[in-house]
């Protein structure tokens, strides 16, 4: 029987920053255990909206005694018994409440798509409605939410020493897809005994692009179930959820990450059906939305959604 876990949103359960193969294990789970974590906004100080009592005090004792330098909060990492590298681990995603009544948006030095443009930097403190599930902006235009965490990661190999959380890597981490929210599944390579999960960096909603470098910046708590796969043998990661299968592809240059996005999906495509790569190429083209994920995080990220109707 599966057990279910949860991990308090303390100091102690979590790091600001990076992530590192050599860091203890917050908690040991079985594979096909659920857990559920909570992890706070992205940023620093002066992203804390400026009445200090909609912040909760563990989000306060988080930044007073956090372990990295920023930019996002990481819970974690989950030791799954079993995982071996060359494995897999499904990520299940089963659910996303949101804690706070706020989030932020910001215009920052050096950051975004557009950078030398955006001068006047500042930060906005959205009002979130967790009844309606909706935020309102200062000029009064409500959004609808839609909140995924932008960091979901397995620890990276070990040779590789600590990792900033901005880049996504082969091993996810910063990927800020919102395709990655509760229905969806997502599988991760693992390069270290127990794979070591960790998610954070919390948003209430985002488009495709993420292009001023934030979106709703917020808290977000979320279940997961984690599986150890040995039968898969995926080498980069991949998503899908009832209807679509989701590739991902990750460089510095977009045109690099839109091909491996595409370079993936051909080889799902034939990993599920009896066609060849020329064939599954052309259904690419003719059936795969290629979409942009990000722009912002220093490896652009790419996606292609192909609907599993048209397999």
């Amino acid at each position: 029987m599966s057990r279910h876990h949860v991990i308090e949103p303390t100091p102690e359960n979590m790091v600001y920053g990076f992530f590192d193969a050599t860091l203890p294990p917050v908690l040991e789970v079985d594979s096909g255990d659920t857990v559920t974590l909570t992890s706070w906004p992205a940023g620093g100080l002066d992203s804390l909206p400026p009445d200090r009592s909609r912040v909760s005090e563990l989000n306060l004792a988080a930044h007073e005694r956090s372990l990295g330098n920023g930019p996002h909060f990481v819970t974690g990492p989950i030791y799954v018994r079993g995982a071996e590298p060359g494995d897999v681990l499904q990520i299940d995603i089963l659910s996303h409440e949101l804690p706070y009544d706020w989030g932020f948006v910001s215009v920052l030095p050096l950051l975004g798509t557009l950078p030398d443009e955006f001068t006047e930097y500042e930060t906005i403190f959205p009002d979130i409605d967790r009844n309606q599930r909706t935020m309102k902006l200062p000029w009064g235009k409500e959004l609808p939410l839609d909140p995924f965490f932008g960091v979901l990661a397995v620890a990276p190999p070990k040779a590789w020493g600590r990792q900033p959380t901005p880049p996504p890597r082969v091993f996810g981490g910063n990927m800020d897809n919102k395709e990655l929210k509760p229905g969806t599944t997502l599988y991760l390579p693992v390069f270290n005994e127990g794979a070591l999960f960790s998610a954070g960096d919390g948003h209430g909603v985002q488009g495709d692009g993420e292009v001023c470098i934030t979106a709703l910046e917020t808290a977000l708590t979320g279940t997961f179930r984690l599986t150890v796969r040995k039968d898969l043998g995926y080498t980069y990661p991949f998503a899908e959820n009832e209807t679509h299968l989701i590739s991902i592809g990750l460089h510095e240059d977009l045109d690099d990450a839109a091909a491996q996005a595409v370079r993936q999906m051909v080889e799902h495509i034939c990993r599920r059906t009896a066609l060849n790569r020329n064939q599954a190429y052309m259904l690419c083209s003719l059936a795969g939305d290629l979409r942009v994920t990000q722009t912002v995080d220093g490896q652009k990220g790419c996606h292609m959604m192909l609907g599993k109707d048209k397999l």
